[in-house]
């Protein structure tokens, strides 16, 4: 079983740049330990920069180091870097293009007792809605690394989101296909398409394997680059089966879901099943039992894709 949060996956990548790489600057708000980036400021007290409890501070320094050259990494809870600061992620990163990287650590229902408070159900929507915003989800703790390490390339502003706890490995450290913007076929199949992003993506991975026991052939996209969406490998995978499913760890609304059902609906009619929390207050408890709940695990996962062929 995996202990590496995909968290210190981001902490460990940085940490590795940041030796030879002294133009990047990790920014906290009062987080750094719930963010796995307590070593990182310990080792590099000089490119690291505690802001307190400020979300909207946070963007708006990010941005200014960013103005002046630097790679600023900011981290902080998801449901509060995309809520309090969400005006700041728009005009000072998005409209100004600058390049800030936007760590939504505890995304989800990760907070789990904490309740609606501390979950952030509706930052894939919301992000995804500013224009120049990218919005990634990655799937396991070698994902996150490869990810980050092309986010280091680049100089365009971006929201990662990544759970609170660990996450069971999709790939392994020798075998994790990545391409930047790219959907990564985990699973090849012809009955049914699963699209999954973030934690959703293993109970999917699951969910092929439960159904080919079955004689069900399941295609699962891990679909990280939620924007840019990977329209091209939603189509490909979706014109050669009978339905798709859509998993996210989201809000019904605005999410992977909705960009899932807009791509068949223009492209290649089809029904699309999308699976994600209640439009409401979630139960009380830690993610499996919340998902557990509202079948968003591999059992649940296997039978909406029944359910979508066999209707």
């Amino acid at each position: 079983m995996n202990k590496v949060p995909n968290r210190k996956a981001i902490c460990d990548v940085l940490m590795e740049k940041a030796k030879t790489d002294k133009d990047i600057v990790v920014l906290c708000s009062d987080s750094r330990g719930s963010a796995s980036l307590a070593p990182f400021f310990a080792a590099f007290p000089e490119q690291s920069v505690e802001v307190g409890i400020a979300e909207q501070d946070l963007v708006g320094i990010s941005a200014g180091l960013a103005s002046a050259g630097k790679k600023p990494f900011a981290a902080s809870p998801a449901c509060f870097l995309s809520t309090r600061s969400y005006e700041q992620c728009k005009v000072d990163v998005a409209y100004s293009r600058t390049n800030v990287k936007l760590i939504g650590i505890s995304g989800g229902i990760s907070y789990g007792a904490l309740g609606m408070s501390h979950h952030s159900a509706q930052d894939i929507a919301a992000m995804s809605a500013i224009p120049n915003m990218r919005v990634y989800l990655p799937s396991d703790r070698f994902q996150t690394a490869k990810l980050i390490e092309a986010l280091l390339e680049d100089n365009q502003g971006a929201y990662i989101r990544v759970g609170r706890n660990p996450v069971e490995d999709v790939y392994t450290e020798d075998c994790c296909p990545f391409e930047m913007n790219k959907a990564t076929v985990v699973t090849e199949g012809t009955d049914v398409t699963i699209v999954a992003c973030g934690e959703m993506v293993y109970p999917a991975k699951q969910a092929a394997e439960l159904l080919a026991a079955e004689g069900i052939s399941a295609e699962v996209l891990d679909m990280y680059c939620v924007k840019p969406l990977d329209k091209e490998a939603i189509i490909r995978s979706a014109s050669k089966t009978k339905a798709v499913i859509a998993v996210e760890e989201h809000s019904p609304f605005g999410g992977l879901g909705s960009m899932v059902a807009q791509v068949v609906g223009e492209y290649c009619p089809k029904k699309v099943i999308c699976m994600a929390l209640p439009d409401a207050p979630v139960i009380t408890g830690n993610s499996k039992e919340v998902f557990d709940y509202y079948g968003l695990n591999a059992e649940g996962i296997a039978a909406k894709a029944k359910e979508a062929i066999q209707g």
